[in-house]
């Protein structure tokens, strides 16, 4: 990973968000720098959206505060709401909502390896080449923060080895902050500097090999996660 730079992106302080009469996550504290990838982890409802939205600044904090350090920030969203019966090519779908050059397409493509399917429409492509596609449009911009909301979905287990080694590289490449929500372990273990699980709150954070070894994280996802994640642990300050 890119540590050439240790400028502060993003601050996070005992944020929190209420809807309903009940808090959907709260007290909520870290920060993001530049070339740093740190993975959101945790069960279902436990807050892992809302606090990539308090993040983007689409939800505003009930409690807490949100610093942001640049306006160059790109998302890549869980669900992608698409009305698949209208004809959208890759190139018209990375210019949907502004005008982009396009030697500046081509090389955002070419980054995410999917430079072929340029005239392509997106409802023929395959889950990874569409995730594909998904980043590329994120990072056409070169954004300073990147967040990633469940990026591989919908791709087999070979695709989503070759996306979190391509998501990997452009957070290097580009040296953006990147936030990554993930149900997948063994990425975390593998190509994260640092790890936050939340179930409501955070119950643990740290370095991967420190998450691993936490009462909290077995509570949650049980020893055997725990024991079958240790082999991944390694030094993380180098270059993947």
């Amino acid at each position: 990973m890119n540590t050439k730079s240790n400028k502060i992106l993003l601050e996070l302080n005992q944020a929190g968000v209420f809807r309903s009469d009940k808090w959907l996550v709260r007290d909520v504290s870290f920060t993001l720098s530049e070339g740093e990838i740190l993975t959101i982890i945790g069960p279902n409802g436990s807050g892992k959206s809302t606090t990539a939205k308090m993040a983007l600044g689409i939800l505003k904090p009930d409690m807490g505060s949100i610093t942001l350090h640049t306006n160059k920030i790109a998302y890549v969203p869980q669900k992608l709401e698409i009305n698949w019966t209208l004809p959208l090519r890759v190139i018209d779908f990375m210019m949907l909502t502004k005008k982009i050059k396009l030697e500046e397409i081509n090389n955002a493509l070419e980054m995410t390896g999917v430079a072929s399917l340029i005239h392509k429409n997106l409802d023929n492509l395959s889950g990874g080449e569409l995730q594909r596609v998904l980043l590329a449009r994120a990072i056409v911009n070169k954004p300073q923060l990147l967040i990633l909301d469940e990026p591989v979905q919908g791709v087999d287990f070979n695709g989503e080895i070759a996306l979190y080694n391509l998501i990997n590289n452009i957070s290097s490449e580009l040296n953006c902050g990147t936030i990554l929500i993930s149900h997948d372990l063994h990425f975390v273990m593998s190509s994260t500097n640092n790890v936050i699980c939340l179930n409501g709150h955070i119950c643990c954070s740290g370095s991967p090999k420190t998450i691993i070894q936490s009462k909290e994280f077995i509570d949650l996802f049980g020893e055997k996660a725990s024991q079958t994640l240790s082999p991944y642990e390694h030094d993380h300050d180098h270059s993947h």
